[in-house]
This record gives C-alpha cells, structure tokens and sequence, in this order.
C-alpha cells in the first residue's frame, strides 16, 4: 500500500560543486561544478493510516501528491550537496520528519544531462562556456533511497546508485561462438563482428551513507562507472556480452573497494551485416537488427573479483 508522485522534473542553478573525488586510470572525470544540476524525481510514501483513503475514501491523512511535488521542488532550494543520492536522501528525511503518517518513502530519481558548449576563449581557441548548456540525451546517472521510520528515527532500508542508458558499439574485435548448435539454431558463429550494447549498470555501497557524496573519496559517480564501460570495452576481445559484462564488473570492483554489489542489464543491438565480400580490409555494411532483441542480466560482488584473479 502505497502512492506517489514522478516525473517531478526540478532544476538547480548553482548548487554544491562535486570535487575531490578518487582518480582512476579508466577516467578523465574528477568532478564537476554543478552550475546546472537536474532531475526526474519519483517519491514514494507508504504508512497504514493511509489505509482509510483506499479502504473508505477518507483522505484525512492523505498528503497531496501535487503538495508531495511542491514538497521536492521547495527542498531542492535548501539542498546544499553536490550528489543526486544526497538530494534523495535529504528530501526523503524531509519527508518523514514534516508528515508522522509517513513510515517509509522511496526516492529515486534520474539525473538529467546537460553538456556545457565551447565557446572561443578569446586567445583563438575554445573554452567550456559557464552560463549555456545543451540539453543531453545521452546515458544519465541513477538514484534510490528507501528510508524508513524505526523508533523515532530515519533509517536507510536500502540504497542503489546507477547509470543507465549506455550505449556503445565496437566495430570489430568482438566474437560470437561455440554456443549450442541444434535444429533450432540458424544464427551463424561470428569471429569478427560489430557488437552494439544497451547498458544499465547500477550498484550498492558497503556503507548506503558513502552514496550521500559527503565524503568524496568514498563516493563512486556515475561517469566514471561509464567511463570503465568504454575503456574495458575497447581493451577486451571478448566471445559474448556476458563475458564483456563480467570483466567490466571486475574492473568496477577493483576500481571501488567500498562498493557492496554491482548489478548489470545489457541489451543486444547488434546490426546485422549487409555486405562485406567486396569491400577492403574490415570494411563493412551493416543494418539495423529486427525484434525481438536479446537481453542479459548479471549480478557481482567480490567474492567474483577474488575468482577473477585466478582466472
């Protein structure tokens, strides 16, 4: 029994800067300013007195959810961390301390890129512009906190920070074989393709407070887990997602030591080739695959990484 409010979309101008967090070789990324930090909230709420709005249609209890979004939007103004799960955090604590009927809420929200664009800097190069920004469409960084209410205080049930929505495409280097070949099977074995994935990468902490930013050595920011993608991507010649998906893991893992879990969805979008017979060196003419698409779905903890070792 519960309800809520998403799709709340909230823009900060000017909040906290990100900075000092650890440097990994796999990332350029060591912070950001947050001149412009947005966005897409869902909360939701959860009590027993809110049985009689369901039960009866008395509402008595009830807390609007257009009053749960001015709530967001209000607080986003009072916020002064630099992270999307400190926000969460922060506003969902707000939450349970302004409403007793409130016994837990669930925040999560995902972050909404904007990409600073070049400007000349005045001495014939460019420079980043500080005041415009383009919109992103690209893979955006992920939130959650469940808090709950246990003996007059808040405690975290649970945490999960993300990034979703990668998309990467090799365009050789990549194989497909040795899988199960019977009557049903039509796919050919390729040594050499083009491999296209959707990737969700979300993950946990040993400590659910590290998520916070607070301490930023401890916290693990979306674009570096991205940037990990890429590199491990580019370096591995690997015989399936699964198996790209797996010393990505081990990379995240070696990388962040506070990190509890990391938890994979991959999706194949893989084209399909046209044409390659007559075409000079790994030249290829590639089209869009049709449905159904396959899909891939992995957990890891350092148990893995110490098997990783061996291997």
């Amino acid at each position: 029994m519960n309800y809520g409010k998403k799709h709340v979309n909230v823009y900060r101008t000017y909040a906290t800067p990100l900075t000092g967090l650890r440097e990994i070789p796999e990332s350029t990324f060591t912070g950001k300013p947050n001149t412009l930090l947005g966005m897409e909230v869902r909360a939701q709420v959860e009590g027993e007195e809110f049985l009689p709005s369901f039960r009866d249609g008395d509402n008595t209890k009830v807390v609007a959810t257009d009053t749960m979004k001015n709530f967001i939007l209000h607080h986003a103004g009072e916020y002064d961390g630099a992270t999307v799960e400190g926000f969460l955090h922060y506003v969902g604590s707000e939450f349970l301390n302004t409403y007793d009927q409130m016994e837990g809420v669930r925040m999560s929200a995902d972050e909404l890129q904007f990409d600073q664009r070049p400007v000349p800097d005045g001495e014939g190069g460019f420079e980043p512009s500080e005041l415009v920004f383009r919109v992103s469409d690209n893979e955006s960084a992920y939130g959650e906190y469940y808090l709950k209410r246990e003996d007059g205080d808040i405690v975290i049930e649970n945490q999960r920070s993300g990034v979703t929505d990668i998309e990467l495409v090799k365009v050789k280097d990549n194989s497909f074989v040795g899988y199960v070949q019977d009557e049903y099977t039509t796919l050919p074995e390729r040594e050499n393709r083009t491999l296209y994935i959707g990737l969700d990468i979300f993950w946990t902490y040993d400590d659910p407070k590290a998520a916070l930013g607070d301490d930023p050595k401890e916290y693990v920011p979306a674009e570096q887990v991205r940037d990990i993608a890429q590199v491990v991507f580019d370096e591995k010649d690997v015989n399936s997602i699964q198996d790209l998906v797996y010393q990505i893991g081990l990379r995240i893992l070696e990388r962040f030591p506070q990190l509890a879990e990391v938890n994979f969805e991959s999706r194949n979008q893989t084209w399909l080739g046209v044409r390659n017979d007559d075409l000079e060196g790994d030249a290829k003419v590639l089209r869009e695959p049709p449905r159904p698409t396959g899909f891939q779905r992995f957990s890891m903890d350092h148990s893995d990484l110490d098997e990783g070792s061996n291997v």
